[in-house]
């Protein structure tokens, strides 16, 4: 070497820099690929993305061999410095070429690169997958060796050196604040949809249900006209049909667009309407919303009846109950099931019936009132109290000001609630 001109070994030192600034950029880009993003272009196709795939599932070796070739030019580049430093000014000169070394390595070879390649990872990874791919069967007998000491130094410690599959995998917590995040892919509503969606599993079918006091249902016991002016009048597709009670007697279930060639009959008889009822499907109202969709798929229904720990009946579920928690309301007014039970007023405030499920307000009145307790706003007001309110009572629950203004016997009937103010 100390033959060489020094304007030649002067660009052995540029190049072996260059090398250096391309082995720490691989380096960095190799692991800051986003391993969801590189399998979907993989499976797609993408050759560079494939053989960055293949070289990440063995990342000691990858390490190995990239390590390998950064410290040799790094290392060799230090020795050129030196002769240069020799030839230039003397044995003075070393020390001065080896702070000035470090000097341009850092900037040039490791953090310029470095952070380039953090930047734009892809952009790195997939062309120097075809470099380090061919580099790595050459050196793979020195890498071999490397990692043989390496990994047994790890193994001392206890230290898993295997790819865990699971390192990548996403909690619950995890996937929704990617659904958060991603506001310039998703849609606000596709955001909301996948959210709901995440949120089934605790979610359960007492949450969404229809209570047992607004089911409607068909009593067999009346005279037979009646019963026709009852289904008719029924605003869903499917009835239960009950002799005296629904708890005690309950008939079955009988579907509209089954029954709808009986029912234009002249001739139709209440056996007749009774023979297509089909038997009513019963679910406890523990049951969490993603378990109860793969039922009703599973048991072909579309309506349930939910009971208690003790058999019995508090409500009704429906597969549109259950859709309209992932897509949101499917008719068209979306607030067209509050006409008689909520009223807007133009202070800010509503006069809500205390019947009215908490969750259901909160998702179309962007309330934030707790959920994590009773169902209801009945219930709300009067775990807090712990008895039932008179007329004129006031609470405060998270900031939302309750105030009661009709009770019966037994329940609060109506209430008025005042949202946080905004300033």
């Amino acid at each position: 070497m100390n033959s060489l001109d020094i304007s030649i070994l002067f660009g052995i030192l540029a190049l072996l820099i260059i090398l250096s600034a391309l082995f720490s950029s691989s380096e960095t880009s190799m692991m800051a690929l986003n391993r969801y993003r590189l399998k979907h272009q993989a499976n797609a196709g993408h050759k560079g993305a494939i053989k960055a795939q293949k070289l990440l599932e063995s990342p000691d070796r990858l390490l190995g061999v990239i390590l390998l070739g950064n410290n040799f030019v790094n290392i060799f580049a230090s020795s050129i410095a030196t002769i240069i430093a020799m030839k230039l000014i003397g044995e003075a000169g070393i020390a001065l070429a080896a702070g000035l070394l470090t000097l341009i390595i850092l900037v040039f070879a490791e953090v310029a690169p470095k952070t380039l390649a953090a930047l734009y990872p892809e952009r790195i990874a997939y062309p120097a997958a075809y470099i380090l791919t061919p580099l790595l069967k050459i050196l793979s007998p020195v890498v071999w060796f490397v990692n043989f000491f390496a990994n047994g130094l790890l193994k001392m410690f206890r230290i898993d050196i295997k790819q865990n599959d699971d390192q990548h995998s996403l909690s619950h917590e995890e996937l929704q604040t990617l659904i958060d995040e991603a506001t310039n892919q998703l849609p606000a509503q596709y955001r909301d949809m996948l959210s709901s969606v995440l949120n089934l599993e605790s979610v359960t079918v007492e949450d969404v249900m229809i209570p047992k006091q607004d089911m409607y249902g068909v009593d067999l016991n009346q005279p037979f006209e009646g019963v026709l002016k009852a289904i008719q009048k029924s605003p869903y597709t499917r009835i239960p049909l009950y002799r005296g009670s629904i708890e005690e007697d309950l008939i079955g279930i009988v579907n509209l667009r089954r029954a709808l060639p009986i029912l234009m009959r002249n001739d139709t008889s209440l056996k007749d309407i009774i023979k297509i009822t089909r038997p009513a499907y019963f679910i406890p109202e523990t049951t969490s919303l993603n378990v109860q969709l793969r039922k009703f798929n599973d048991h072909k229904r579309r309506m349930a009846l939910i009971v208690d720990e003790y058999g019995d009946l508090q409500g009704l579920l429906t597969m549109e109950d259950l859709l309209e928690e992932i897509v949101g309301k499917l008719s068209t007014d979306s607030k067209s099931k509050y006409e008689n039970t909520v009223a807007l007023h133009a202070d800010g405030t509503m006069t809500i019936n205390a019947s009215e499920f908490i969750r259901d307000l909160n998702r179309d009145y962007q309330l934030t009132l707790p959920t994590d307790g009773p169902k209801t706003l009945n219930g709300l007001i009067q775990e807090v109290l712990e008895t039932l309110p008179f007329p004129g009572t006031c609470i405060k629950v998270d900031d939302y000001v309750l105030e009661v203004v009709e009770t019966s016997s037994n329940a609060i009937e109506t209430i008025r609630l005042t949202p946080p103010s905004d300033e």
